[in-house]
């Protein structure tokens, strides 16, 4: 047994590395290169995987539930909030036209009207995994093509819960035998209609109020261990115990999942639980997308490839349309209106469910439902090639401007990236921090102290937990937009780390980094570091000149001095940093010692001080000695 999960386990990883970078490297995108790797294993192909294909992919929508908790995180509540004319009206439409034409087109083929209805709502459904996944892909999900996506898709997860509701009203056949085990798995099932929408509104509170209070403190606990396996543990366990609780009251995980990432959209561990999460995101979703493809039932399109394929094209083209329509009511431009509708012209993930559940309440028959499984997961498929025709065709034939173009305002969208990212927020950051932001330059600061968070976070600073040396991290964060990254992180060795992380993945970012002293300096150096700031440097010469100037020396005087001795300590920094033998470090130091007081020497006897004497009058908070004489 234990051979036969790593063989499976192989086949999925291995058909996954071959097709997708294949996909990429056409341009097609990674979801079709999933679907294609489960075809190739599947019944139809390599007959790898069979029938447990099926059962993989219900354990693999999982990864839905953890990309909805991943968008939730990056959505805060009151952007949701003035998103919510999107959501309930284009949304809402979208469910109920398409719902009300579908059905009404079923009809006029002879099919009842009770399946007419549930087909109908069914074909409303699109998918979420597909869809933002390609926008993702494509840099479109801040455009209003992906904001209006997002809007439709987050309201048809919303809708599934009235129509798991409605189904069994729509019954007109004998219910098969699952149909009872699919009722006595919800624990609520049992109680009175409204008992359990008590119960279902207490569950949604409870998320709401664990999410804001409680989870928090969990957090900085987990963060004090120092253990990343930790954090990563129990970012886990809330996505998973969330969707234990939504399953045992009949509620959509995925939405229970929405809800709490939305809930810590401000959290300062927000960042630090997207990284996370992540990488189970995208191999669960990676899984599901093979699955969907090997489940595709090749014999039955085979028999009644006409039918199959005729009702792919008019559901589909159907879809399209009516997206079309709406988005011109909400006055979508048409390049963003093309892709929002060709987007989401595909039935989603959640038809599979809704379909086996139709079958179990005697919705539909057996022989329907697989059709419509076939269906369902061709439109699927198809969907990354009618993106890239979209954007390859008719885009560019119709559309002055190609796809990506036409961003929303910030203020309707989401707020700018900001154009520095500050990695350490401790005394040193804290003072860079607090100067940009008086001079109107925002900063996303990334401190991993969740202590130092916690407090800086009550003084209403907006610092996020978590270790800027990860590259998810620094991705979620907006290392790709922004303009420079200020290293302001006390361990030496994890500015080492940072540097090595920035200058392989963010070429882009200009680096400024802390150099505790000397020797840190050393290091930073041969690391290929330009712009490097010793903290003790800085504070000891202005030290000094303060020293200077309350032992008589005039303002100018201290002030020039120090600024020689900056510039000849840079330069004898960068001749020293190369010595590695002691004797002749030494050598050096003793004669660069001498140098500089040659210099300094030869400058005091140049300058005209009486004439600078202004510079006294301006400098303020020194009780001075009275001035030497100049001779």
């Amino acid at each position: 047994m234990q051979q036969t999960v790593f063989f499976q386990a192989m086949i999925y990883l291995a058909s996954a590395v071959m097709m997708v970078p294949v996909a990429k490297r056409f341009g097609l995108g990674s979801v079709l290169g999933y679907l294609v790797a489960g075809i190739a294993i599947g019944p139809a192909g390599l007959k790898f995987i069979g029938l447990e294909g099926q059962d993989i992919m219900h354990f693999a929508e999982f990864g839905v539930v953890m990309m909805l908790f991943v968008i939730g995180l990056e959505l805060e509540p009151s952007r949701l909030w003035r998103m919510r004319k999107d959501i309930a009206g284009l949304g809402g439409l979208q469910v109920g036209v398409t719902s009300l034409v579908i059905a009404g087109g079923a009809m006029l083929f002879d099919v009842s009207w009770k399946e007419s209805i549930a087909l109908g709502m069914i074909v409303a459904m699109s998918s979420t995994a597909i869809v933002m996944q390609t926008l993702d892909e494509k840099g479109w999900l801040k455009t209003v093509a992906g904001q209006s996506s997002f809007a439709v898709l987050l309201f048809q997860d919303m809708a599934i819960i009235p129509m798991l509701t409605l189904f069994p009203l729509l019954a007109e056949h004998e219910t098969s035998d699952a149909a009872h085990g699919a009722e006595s798995s919800s624990l609520i099932s049992a109680f009175p209609a409204w008992q359990q929408a008590l119960i279902v509104l207490t569950a949604v509170i409870t998320i709401i109020i664990v999410g804001k209070y409680l989870l928090r403190p969990v957090f900085r606990l987990m963060a004090k261990t120092g253990m990343r396996e930790m954090f990563t543990a129990t970012a886990l366990l809330l996505v998973v115990g969330i969707a234990v609780l939504m399953t045992s009251i009949g509620l959509s995980p995925a939405l229970g999942a929405f809800i709490a990432g939305v809930v810590l959209a401000n959290s300062e561990y927000r960042h630090e639980l997207e990284s996370s999460i992540d990488p189970f995101k995208g191999l669960l979703l990676g899984l599901f997308f093979i699955s969907v493809g090997s489940s595709i039932d090749f014999q039955l399109i085979l028999l009644k490839p006409l039918l199959i394929f005729g009702l792919v094209a008019a559901l589909m083209i159907s879809k399209t349309v009516i997206l079309l329509v709406l988005g011109r009511i909400f006055k979508v431009r048409m390049a963003q209106n093309l892709i929002f509708s060709f987007g989401l012209s595909q039935i989603g993930e959640f038809a599979f469910v809704l379909l086996s559940f139709s079958v179990q309440q005697g919705v539909f028959t057996r022989e329907m439902s697989d059709i419509m499984m076939a269906v369902v997961a061709i439109s699927m498929a198809l969907t990354p090639l009618v993106v890239v025709l979209n954007e390859k065709l008719i885009l560019p034939r119709f559309c002055a401007v190609q796809a990506g173009l036409e961003v929303q305002k910030p203020s309707d969208v989401e707020e700018q990236e900001n154009p520095v990212i500050i990695a350490g927020y401790g005394h040193f950051g804290n003072t860079i921090g607090r100067f940009l932001r008086a001079n109107n330059v925002e900063a996303t600061v990334l401190d991993n102290d969740s202590d130092n968070v916690d407090f800086l976070r009550r003084m209403g600073l907006k610092v996020y937990y978590g270790d800027a040396t990860r590259y998810e991290l620094l991705d979620i964060a907006g290392a790709n937009k922004a303009q420079m990254i200020i290293i302001a992180i006390s361990d030496e060795e994890k500015r080492l780390e940072l540097i090595e992380t920035v200058k392989k993945h963010f070429p882009n970012l200009h680096i400024l980094v802390r150099s505790t002293n000397r020797n840190d300096a050393y290091d930073l150096m041969n690391a290929g570091m330009m712009h490097i700031y010793r903290e003790t440097f800085d504070t000891s010469l202005r030290l000094g000149v303060d020293a200077l100037k309350l032992l008589g020396h005039r303002a100018h005087e201290a002030t020039r001095s120090a600024k020689m001795f900056f510039v000849h300590d840079e330069k004898t920094l960068k001749h020293l940093s190369k010595i590695r033998n002691d004797d002749e470090y030494v050598t050096a130091v003793r004669q660069h010692i001498e140098e500089l007081e040659l210099l300094m020497q030869a400058d005091r006897e140049a300058i005209n001080l009486p004439a600078l004497a202004g510079w006294d009058r301006k400098d303020e908070g020194l009780e001075r000695k009275p001035a030497r004489s100049v001779e």
